[in-house]
Parts: C-alpha cells; sequence; structure tokens
C-alpha cells in the first residue's frame, strides 16, 4: 500500500514528516530523561521512532526498488547492537551506547570548567554542545573518507546499496568509537553536565534515523540546517565527487564553512554503495579490516565506467562554476 504521489494529501505529508518525527523524537526523550530509567525509556521511545518510519518506508518510499531484501538485514541489527549499545541489556536496539559512555565517563572525566556556561538555560547549553560535538563528528567522518586507514572500517557502513531505517546503526565498532571519543572529549574538557550529553546522544539517534529512511521526505530549507536524508543520499553516491560531501551527522554547518555543502537541484542519487567488497558474515565484516588481504577487498578497484562518470560529473562542475563566476574546490 502507497500514497498517490501526485495527491495534496501526500504532499502535505511529505513535508511535515521530518519535523514531525524529529520533535516526536525529542518529546519522548525528554519523558525518558525525566524518568528514572531514562536509557532504558530513550530505548522505547528509539523503537517506537523505528516503527513509525518503518510504516512510512512502505506508504511513501523514495526508492521502491530499496523494499527488496538485500541480505544484509541480520548483519545491520548485529552491528548496530554491537557499536552502539553492546554493554547494555537494556539497550536493545543498541543507540545508547554514547549515552552510557557518557553515562560513566562524565563524572570521572568532567570538572568544574570556567569555560561552560552552566548558568545558560538547558536548551542553549544543549545547542553549543550540539555544535561542538558535530565538529568532531564531522572531522572524524571527514578523515574517515580521506584515508584509508580509517576507511577500511567505514567503508562497511557505505557498503549497503540500499538505505532504510535498519541499517542506520550499521558502523564497525572502530569507526564507532572514534566518532564518539572526537564528538565527547571536548564537551568533556570543557566541563559539560551529563544532561548535554543525553540531549546530544538523542538528537543523534533520531536525526541518524531520518537520515537513513527510505521515505519521501520533502525536507526543502531544513537541509541548509540538518543532515537530512537527501543530502546524505548524496554522501552515500558511488561517484567520489558526490559521496565525499556532507560529512554533517546532524547539523551542516561545518559542510557550509568547511566547504563539502553539496545540494544540486535534482534528485539526490540511488546509485550508492562503494567499488570494493565487504565480507558476508557479521563476525567477518568485524575482522575483515584488521588483516592484508581485507583491507584489500575493502578498498577494491574502480571501474572504468565509475571513472568515466567522475570525470563527466568534474568537467560538468567546473562548467558550472565558471558559468557562475564561483572558485572550483578541490576534490578530496
Amino acid at each position: 500500500m502507497t500514497f498517490q504521489s501526485s495527491s495534496r494529501l501526500y504532499a502535505a505529508v511529505s513535508a511535515l514528516l521530518w519535523p514531525a518525527i524529529f520533535c516526536g523524537g525529542l518529546i519522548g526523550a525528554y519523558f525518558a530523561f525525566e524518568s528514572n530509567m531514562h536509557l532504558l525509556w530513550f530505548n522505547v521511545t528509539y523503537l517506537s521512532t523505528v516503527a513509525v518510519i518503518a510504516l512510512f518506508e512502505r506508504l511513501m518510499p523514495y526508492e521502491k526498488t530499496w523494499q527488496k531484501r538485500d541480505g544484509e538485514t541480520f548483519n545491520d541489527i548485529a552491528h548496530t547492537l554491537l557499536s552502539k549499545g553492546g554493554v547494555q541489556i537494556a539497550a536493545a536496539i543498541g543507540t545508547s551506547f554514547p549515552m552510557a559512555v557518557a553515562t560513566v565517563a562524565q563524572p570521572v572525566l568532567s570538572y568544574h570548567s570556567r569555560f561552560w556556561p552552566d548558568q545558560w538555560p538547558m536548551i542553549f547549553q544543549v545547542a553549543l554542545g550540539l555544535v561542538i560535538a558535530e565538529f568532531g563528528l564531522y572531522m572524524a567522518h571527514r578523515l574517515a573518507h580521506e584515508h584509508l586507514s580509517l576507511w577500511r572500517f567505514h567503508a562497511l557502513h557505505h557498503s549497503v546499496e540500499r538505505l532504510w531505517v535498519i541499517n542506520t546503526g550499521r558502523f564497525h565498532i572502530i569507526d564507532s568509537l572514534f566518532k564518539i571519543a572526537l564528538s565527547q572529549i571536548p564537551l568533556y574538557l570543557l566541563g559539560a553536565p551529563l544532561p548535554v550529553f543525553l540531549w546530544i546522544g538523542a538528537v543523534t539517534a533520531t536525526i541518524g534515523l531520518l537520515t537513513h529512511c527510505n521515505v519521501d521526505m520533502r525536507t526543502g530549507p531544513l537541509d541548509w540546517i540538518f543532515s537530512t536524508p537527501r543530502l546524505h543520499r548524496w554522501h552515500h553516491s558511488k561517484l567520489l565527487s558526490e559521496g565525499n560531501t556532507n560529512y554533517g551527522e546532524n547539523l551542516v554547518i561545518w559542510d557550509q564553512l568547511l566547504g563539502t555543502f553539496y545540494n544540486p537541484p535534482r534528485p539526490s542519487s540511488t546509485d550508492i554503495g562503494i567499488t570494493g567488497k565487504v565480507a558476508k558474515g557479521f563476525l567477518a565484516q568485524i575482522a575483515q579490516p584488521f588483516s592484508k588481504k581485507g583491507r584489500k577487498e575493502i578498498i577494491g578497484k574502480k571501474p572504468k565506467e565509475l571513472i568515466l562518470k567522475e570525470e563527466q560529473a568534474a568537467k560538468a562542475a567546473a562548467a558550472a562554476a565558471r558559468r557562475d563566476g564561483r572558485p572550483m574546490r578541490k576534490s578530496s
């Protein structure tokens, strides 16, 4: 069952769906954090968000071919559990690992710092913390694309050939730990309180589900602020000129400032994946980056037709830049 994409109802739902799910997830997180078992109830909220998105993936798919099975569902779920929630039985869907790390580490590592504005209302503290943490997430993500020593772990996330809510957490454990370290350590040093870490975790978890969902959402102006499904589909493109962009996890402020924002006026890419090859089994995928043979398999060889596409895309971008009088950004 699907909506008629030409109907007014479809257009209205498509425009309202991203902000509605995002706000709903944060409202649920608020009540979870007010409870005595905030991690448990946050995961209930998270699972509910997954269910809502999964429903709309059937009703309003962005790419219908992505509804077909790819044989990776078990691996997607297993990576989610291990990479983001392996230390918590209650965190059944695995997004609370950063929150759990903060719950344990923040009281130990944090100290009263004159740098952190703890007199501000919490909403402004969270906004500040989100921008600071986002810079760490941005750098970890960009470095993972620009250095083969890190790409061998991050390639697992990009190896999927369809995007849907279940492979949101498909990350190698090393990749996840690297991102947590770069995003959370600055906040520890600045003396951010625990609620800031929890709220950043809630925002990251909710937006993560939305960026990966196979739902036809019309995000419009939101693309200039948040990491949206449209922007993230470009990031998963097989073409390097498209894929080495939009590194922001929650916000695109650093992409805007550092020249990696990409949002051309056409439907975002559905030709996603990597040119290398990732092992089939879950344990094999965990072990693959650590062997010489595995690294070679992950990196792979670039097909001639892909090289030709990239050259054509680069020429088109150069021509457009000359027409607009804009300086060309060097490719990664």
